[in-house]
């Protein structure tokens, strides 16, 4: 079983994340490979990421937080970061078909895309403070242009919940369709897509990058102070307390 699964469907290519046993988090490998579709995805029209086995894709996997290596969150985290650099950077509109959870840095993959539909029975939101992590790849910042500051604080501080029409509202996502037509819709926006200029969309979208591109180096920072805090007793916590379904019992601050 391929970890991503990539088929072309008319004029799109959709991207498939398939580890539905992990609500397909990522490991460092399966992001890259989600990258290498994305970079191969010029011919297309328009690209869908969407995932299996009824979730959208629950971020980074938890496992390397709870027995983690400098080298091995190193690599987690820069192969994020190219996995979010690749959605922005590929000519094509990139949608995001979101049917149950995105959760963590699959929140953070819908702030990265250009459109987003979600079914609903989808639901949104940050994990990192609960987790002993933190958002630093769009939650952060990038966040705070589509649903403005507080609202993005919020999300990204509480780790609250949202249902798609709450994400509608806050403007997350574009549209929010039955579950039963979440596939047939998103292809609908891809015929959209198919009657435009593919030269003009792509400079309408390198041009809409410019908050995305302004944040870019803060991605790199936060990155590396999460790479300083690998290991420590908060992460190490909120980690098991998540792999092991009980609240966490975070250490006091000093």
């Amino acid at each position: 079983m391929a970890d991503v699964e990539v088929e072309r469907k008319g004029s799109s290519v959709w991207i498939r994340l398939n580890r539905p046993e992990r609500r397909n988090a990522y490991d460092g490998p399966m992001a890259h490979a989600i990258a290498d579709a994305l970079e191969a995805s010029s011919a297309a029209r328009s690209v869908v990421i969407t995932g299996s086995g009824g979730s959208f894709c629950a971020g980074g996997a938890l496992t390397d937080l709870a027995r983690p290596t400098v080298e091995t969150m190193r690599g987690l985290y820069r192969a994020s970061l190219r996995l979010f650099d690749a959605v922005r950077q590929c000519p094509r509109p990139v949608i995001a078909a979101v049917g149950g959870a995105a959760a963590g840095g699959g929140n953070e993959l819908v702030v990265a895309c250009d459109l987003a539909v979600a079914a609903r029975s989808a639901t949104f939101g940050q994990t990192g403070p609960r987790v002993g992590s933190a958002p630093v790849t769009g939650a952060t910042n990038v966040l705070a242009t589509q649903i403005g500051e507080k609202r993005a604080k919020e999300m990204a501080m509480l780790c609250r919940r949202y249902t798609a029409e709450q994400a509608l509202t806050l403007g997350l996502v574009n549209e929010v369709v039955d579950d039963d037509r979440l596939e047939q819709r998103v292809g609908e926006v891809c015929a959209e897509i198919e009657a435009l200029s593919p030269r003009y969309l792509e400079i309408t979208k390198i041009s809409s990058n410019v908050w995305w591109n302004a944040a870019r180096d803060s991605f790199s920072t936060g990155l590396g102070m999460l790479v300083q805090a690998v290991g420590s007793p908060d992460m190490i916590e909120g980690a098991n307390a998540f792999l092991e379904r009980r609240p966490p019992r975070f250490p006091d601050p000093a």
